[in-house]
């Protein structure tokens, strides 16, 4: 029997381990996709307790002490800070199978020392052990970071957000990682949802651009892009919780939107389609120009919940996988973006694994231009980052694709110490190839998997994305 996460945990056989400890454990990492506030970066925030850092906004955790009975003031509510710990102490035993439970003991391990089980006889112990040493100063906000040796880290912004804080990061002394902006424009492809007139108006402040048509509207969202550009933005993301694409001009597309924005007039789904795709095909040519990658995050099921949502507002727990068609929606928009010369680098990822053989074949369609892997198959996604998911992802890329040009991970988190899931992310990898390599299936050629792990775990990404000089570089 195998210590309970050991230093081989995860890894099942020998070349597995050689793998792992020779080639992937210390990559530095590119975490291209992440929800880190770079307020609390450059104000290298120090976390007042373990809950602090742990428990406030991660809806991960919030849905596991729901289920388990945990009443919402020991959640969100007003419990104190280490009553909401002890809650979640009490829930983490009950949590064996889900890949909380590792990551819970896979935190306290690598950033508190800590090698205790958390549970109600421990807590106490931890709660104090923690706290101790966030209170040192010695584990602030960019010392996770650097810690996890990460080269670059991609945060999610709105496009008429100022970026002060990207721009104010870059002029600190004494930390190496680039702290970039990824354009999320939700706001300006969402125009049956309430608050998008207004979204406009802040859009139009932000870049100075009088909006009084679709041309205006365009111009201001380039202008976006392009100061996007400036501070060292080299990636979009856009949360297409539905895929839709609709033959249109330009000139329909404008009448749409002046249709919302100056008559005030509710539009049908089909205008609404019409407007997404013509905006998402002039920005998917932006990128391109710009030598920006491009994520689609697909079928989420969002604020399901409308009593939860009224009462904590999205990203709290209430949310699931959605079902809709992908395939031909997504083929036409990449085919109208290919055949004008305008596809840019795509990572595409779906929220529901019955689309992984989809949108792997999908990317097969589009990929060329002398580019390794210009469409990627996203890493399994939020439901999906666990040790299934993450192996089912693999497998489908690597039978449909070529799984040595995968990008890896992210962590898609608002946690600083959510870096760990690289670990477990880069055990894994390693624990796939390595079981490949014993039952025969791949050869034990140390040269092609030392390339190939390591492009998995940080050169591939590396290679990928065209962004600014950093100092972390390959170890």
């Amino acid at each position: 029997m195998k210590g309970f996460m050991s230093e081989d945990f995860l890894l099942t056989n020998s070349t597995a381990v050689k793998l792992y400890h020779e080639y992937a454990k210390d990559m530095p990492i590119i975490d291209y996709h992440c929800h880190l506030s770079p307020k609390e970066i450059y104000e290298n925030k120090q976390f007042r307790n373990i809950t602090d850092i742990w428990l406030d906004g991660d809806h991960y955790k919030w849905r596991l002490m729901r289920a388990n009975g945990i009443e919402e003031d020991y959640i969100t509510g007003n419990k104190s800070d280490y009553e909401k710990f002890i809650a979640w102490a009490k829930t983490v035993p009950m949590t064996i199978g889900n890949p909380l439970f590792h990551w819970t003991h896979l935190e306290l391990q690598r950033f508190f020392n800590i090698d205790e089980l958390l549970n109600e006889r421990t807590a106490d112990h931890i709660w104090e052990k923690t706290s101790e040493k966030l209170a040192d100063g010695s584990l602030r906000a960019r010392d996770f970071i650097t810690a996890s040796k990460v080269g670059v880290v991609c945060t999610t912004d709105d496009p008429v957000d100022s970026l002060e804080y990207h721009l104010k990061i870059k002029e600190l002394e004494n930390f190496d990682t680039a702290v970039l902006p990824s354009f999320r424009p939700d706001k300006g492809l969402e125009i049956n949802r309430q608050g998008f007139s207004n979204w406009v108006k802040s859009l139009e402040e932000a870049a100075n651009i009088s909006i009084d048509n679709y041309d205006r509207f365009l111009e201001a969202l380039e202008s976006r892009v392009r100061f996007f550009h400036s501070v060292g933005g080299r990636v979009s993301d856009h949360a297409l919780d539905r895929v839709v694409y609709e033959e249109v001009t330009k000139e329909e597309a404008g009448r749409i939107f002046e249709k919302v924005m100056l008559q005030g007039q509710s539009i049908t789904e089909e205008e609404e389609r019409k407007y997404k795709t013509y905006t998402l095909i002039f920005l998917g040519e932006l990128y391109k120009e710009l030598d920006w990658v491009m994520q689609f995050h697909i079928h989420a099921l969002r604020n399901n919940s409308t009593k939860g949502f009224e009462s904590l507002g999205p990203d709290t727990g209430y949310d699931a996988m959605d079902d809709g068609e992908i395939a031909k929606p997504l083929v036409s928009l990449f085919n109208q973006l290919e055949r004008e010369g305008s596809l840019p680098k795509t990572v595409v990822y779906s929220l529901n694994p019955k689309d992984n053989p989809v949108i792997a074949t999908v990317i097969g369609s589009f990929q060329g231009g002398g580019v390794p892997g210009k469409m990627q198959f996203g890493t399994a996604w939020w439901f999906n980052d666990q040790r299934e998911g993450m192996l089912d992802q693999m497998k489908t890329l690597s039978n449909m694709g070529l799984f040595s040009q995968f990008i890896g991970m992210l962590t898609d988190s608002r946690s600083f110490l959510s870096y760990t899931r690289h670990e477990y992310f880069r055990r894994l990898v390693c624990d796939l190839v390595g079981t490949w390599v014993e039952q025969g299936e791949v050869p034990f050629d140390e040269e092609l998997l030392e390339r190939i792990i390591k492009g998995i775990c940080y050169n591939n990404a590396k290679g990928y994305f065209n962004f600014p000089a950093y100092t972390v570089q390959q170890s």
